[in-house]
């Protein structure tokens, strides 16, 4: 017997963070506010490494990835939720849903992967600091960043996948849990 996904559901709803309309303002100006310096704190961190010739080592590389990634973690649900305040309509379609996940996925692996990258780029600069040059060359960095932005995709891909295998026939109602 073949299993196939019986999503009953076109789309969801998203549970108001508050059911006062006096409080959707203040909510929707928070949220705005606080995406706004995050993407722009981030921006800043990386036009500075950018911009400084001394800043251009593996560290401040990793930084500048990680900062990239937070700019994308936070572009993932807050813009949904700013609109649904805005428009006053909850909803959300499955296949939205399912790519907001992905995303979310996506991001949160790949930040874990280049945690952990910049943890062995401190393990060599602490415990090999004669030879972290030739251990840590440019390519070398670029590699470790592209590998664990790839493994990171397959890994929110496979996710994703499983996920279309469930079913979603009952409750449509999914709290705001961002």
């Amino acid at each position: 017997m073949e299993s196939t996904n019986q999503t009953a559901v076109s789309e969801f709803l998203l549970l108001r963070l508050t059911y006062d309309p006096a409080l959707e303002p203040l909510i929707f100006s928070l949220f705005l506010s606080m995406c706004l310096v995050t993407i722009l704190g981030n921006l800043l961190i990386i036009l500075d490494i950018y911009s400084d010739s001394n800043l251009h080592t593996p560290m401040y590389f990793f930084l500048c990835n990680l900062s990239f990634n937070d700019i994308c973690t936070s572009m993932t649900t807050i813009p949904k939720m700013l609109v649904n305040i805005l428009r006053g309509d909850q909803s959300i379609t499955y296949t939205g849903c399912l790519t907001q996940v992905a995303f979310v996925m996506l991001s949160s692996f790949w930040e874990n992967i280049l945690l952990a990258v910049m943890a062995y780029d401190r393990y060599v600069a602490i415990c090999h600091s004669l030879r972290y040059t030739v251990i840590m060359k440019p390519c070398l960095c670029i590699l470790l960043v592209l590998v664990s932005l790839f493994v990171s995709i397959v890994d929110a891909l496979l996710h994703t996948l499983w996920l279309l295998q469930l079913s979603f026939c009952r409750d449509p109602e999914v709290p705001q849990f961002f």
